[in-house]
């Protein structure tokens, strides 16, 4: 079985991501790293968090053959299939959601870019070199929310709530990884990740993460055209608008 980790860019996905790997190796399930190396999916599984891009039949198939011997976790950020639906169908993948609201990601994708070229570093946030831009980018990973909230058999996450309501959240998060929550292992990686205490850890993609932060940030004309942008979404969402 795979566990599927797929998030909303800068919505607090590699934390959740970390955190769903760390759980899943107190069970022996084996990291997804060295499945990649041990069956030659470089070009399938990308980045530091095994990536797999879109959920494509032909990828999903490839990283399968090793899922039905071995239990790994895997990220991604591409809207559901019909392949993707299929396995979670059949129990042979497991797959949770984190989504994070898009004007504050919209906002951490620029900063993280932003730094990303001033260091002579550029990243695949680095092109968002403006307002529009931004919006543009982060209006696509919002359709994809849409998809994911009508999909069957998926945890879905918001990052506020992780945030603010951690017990909670983890709880819900080990009973759907069907883990126990009082075993001393899983307390330990519950513990390290709580809010707090990950900042500025490696590979969690966790900068400053506040909530709300856009509300500073932008202009009242700018708030205003997100406004009108996304007002058919925020409410569901869960946000104020």
């Amino acid at each position: 079985m795979i566990v599927l980790s797929v998030g909303m860019p800068r919505a607090g996905s590699g934390w959740h991501y970390n955190l769903i790997h760390d759980l899943m190796e107190t069970t022996g399930c084996a990291d997804a790293r060295d499945i990649r190396e041990r069956y030659r999916l470089q070009k399938i599984l990308t980045e530091v968090n095994c990536n797999i891009g879109v959920l494509s039949a032909r990828r999903l198939g490839l990283v399968m053959l090793p899922g039905l011997v071995n239990h790994f976790v895997i990220k991604a950020h591409a809207a559901p299939s019909s392949a993707s639906r299929l396995l979670c169908n059949l129990g042979l993948l497991r797959i949770t959601y984190i989504y994070r609201d898009p004007r504050d990601a919209m906002l951490s994708a620029y900063d993280f870019g932003q730094r990303a070229l001033i260091k002579g570093r550029p990243n695949a946030f680095s092109h968002l070199s403006d307002f529009e831009k931004s919006m543009d980018f982060m209006m696509e990973y919002v359709h994809i929310w849409e998809k994911w909230m009508k999909e069957k058999n998926v945890l879905i996450a918001r990052y506020e709530d992780l945030l603010t309501n951690y017990d909670v959240e983890s709880n819900k998060l080990t009973a759907y990884l069907k883990l126990n929550s009082a075993a001393p292992q899983v307390q330990a990686v519950i513990e390290k990740y709580r809010p707090g205490t990950v900042d500025g850890q490696q590979g969690l993609h966790f900068f400053k993460g506040k909530i709300g932060r856009f509300r500073e940030a932008y202009t009242t004309e700018q708030k205003n055209i997100l406004f009108n942008k996304l007002s058919p979404y925020l409410k569901r969402m869960g946000y104020e608008e």
